[in-house]
């Protein structure tokens, strides 16, 4: 029997933009229905995120053991336990899982597991059932992309297919040379796999400063992954224990498996948006700087909004569509002041414009920069990690953009950030103390060399 549910806010899906919102909306006093078709935590908890960085830690542990008598330590690395590393990994997801579960029945968010399509005005169908809010938030999320001609499947994989094979390959293509392929070929060649990365453009990490993807081809040359850049992808062939992959030029390349990881593309087909009144372009949501859709009471978070496809822009979407819902008119966040994190070995972390981004807004008679070595810091040092760190700054103004390139500088860039947000120059900067011995020291250089006065670099 059909059955009419109401809430002042529901969320059609569960994932990092979605639980979010609802939390943060029980957190303003709103009710809150959250419709999810699968498991709550969405593909950043299950199937993303979480379980390839537990993987590529396991790949750190692996590379540490290996290189253990570097340091003055007795180990041996001896193979992979494949059946144990999954276990690890499935053991964080489970953990995070269960947590969160926790936490939205703690918060009082009602959860309903069905797959849900927008029927009305503000209701979507879960069945037979039917659930209105005062507010509609999208966030269902994104899935991988691949090419046309080219089908999933058998030797030919996504992200999703890679992290549930019982093995370690011998040999793997990556296409494609941005953030995921660039983290499952550090990953892979960690644990032993030799790698060959695929990318049409000109460089790795294509839309990170031209700096730092050269330091992390370098870095990559160095551990010994290959790459084939500004060639495209033409074509692949598989049998039962193999692939080969073909380029536009005619070159080939072998291996046992093809991951196919060229982007994310939206979840929004058969949701019924267009029906409803709700706009898309190449499917995604077409909403406003406030997360608006086109119709009156919707709104859409995550990776159903065209621009940087992160699990934390999400959670920033969420909680800010939740604050705008409650009449709190909360801040824009431009998306570069969002920070981006690649977890490979080494890692890159930047947030802001690049030189060539700054230059092209400000001309470049307007834009300086700096680049610290890593090579002078004494914990990069202790590490052995090389890399830079890169402070873009408008000329006499505020920091522009920061791009780090190095092993745990991810941990770098919410300092990072807080410089970029609030326009500070780097004279603000240079008289606060980074506490020695730190990678953010080499932050701290940076400022003190664009504010004229650098304590170690020149």
């Amino acid at each position: 029997m059909m059955a009419a549910h109401s809430a002042d806010i529901v969320v059609l899906g569960g994932g990092s933009g979605g639980y979010a919102t609802a939390l943060r909306a029980r957190e303003l006093g709103k009710s809150v229905i959250l419709i999810e078709k699968d498991k709550v935590g969405g593909t950043c908890l299950h199937r993303g995120c979480i379980p390839t960085k537990a993987m590529l830690h396991a790949g750190e542990v692996a590379d540490a053991a290996r290189d253990a008598a570097l340091v003055g330590i007795n180990a041996e690395y001896n193979g992979v336990d494949v059946g144990a590393l999954h276990a690890y990994r499935d053991k964080i997801v489970a953990k995070k899982f269960q947590g969160l579960q926790g936490l939205l029945s703690t918060r009082g968010v009602t959860v309903v597991s069905g797959a849900g399509v927008v029927s009305a005005d503000r209701i979507v169908t879960v069945g037979e059932d039917t659930y209105r809010g005062d507010a509609l938030v999208i966030a269902t999320g994104s899935a991988s992309r691949t090419l046309p001609g080219l089908e999933i499947g058998g030797r030919v994989l996504t992200s999703e297919e890679a992290l549930s094979l019982p093995e370690i390959p011998e040999r793997v293509v990556v296409l494609g040379g941005g953030v995921i392929g660039v983290e499952f070929a550090s990953m892979w060649r960690s644990l032993g796999a030799d790698v060959t990365i695929v990318e049409g453009a000109d460089h790795l990490l294509p839309t990170e400063d031209i700096d730092v993807s050269k330091g992390l081809e370098r870095a990559f040359r160095k551990r010994g992954i290959a790459f084939s850049l500004g060639t495209p992808f033409s074509g692949v062939a598989q049998t039962s224990d193999a692939v080969e992959v073909t380029l536009a030029n005619g070159a080939t390349h072998s291996a046992d498996y093809l991951l196919v990881a060229v982007g994310r593309a939206p979840v929004t087909a058969d949701l019924g948006l267009t029906e409803a009144g709700i706009s898309t372009e190449r499917g995604f949501i077409v909403a406003n700087e406030r997360l608006a859709t086109s119709h009156p009471g919707v709104w859409a978070v995550g990776d159903v909004v065209a621009g940087l496809q992160l699990a934390h822009r999400s959670f920033q979407h969420g909680i800010f569509v939740a604050e705008e819902i409650a009449g709190l008119a909360p801040v824009v966040i431009p998306e570069t002041h969002i920070p981006k994190v690649t977890y490979s070995h080494p890692e890159v972390a930047s947030v802001g414009l690049s030189v060539a981004a700054a230059e092209a807004e400000y001309g470049a008679k307007d834009v300086s920069s700096y680049t610290y070595n890593l090579a002078g810091n004494a914990r990069s040092e202790i590490l052995g990690t090389a890399g830079v760190v890169k402070v873009v700054r408008r000329v006499g103004g505020p920091v522009l953009g920061v791009h780090l390139l190095g092993d745990r500088v991810g941990e770098l860039i919410s300092e990072a950030q807080l410089v970029v947000g609030w326009d500070a120059h780097p004279e603000d900067i240079a008289p606060y103390i980074h506490a020695h011995p730190t990678q953010s020291e080499a932050l701290g250089e940076a400022f003190l060399a664009l504010a004229g006065k650098p304590l170690h670099g020149l």
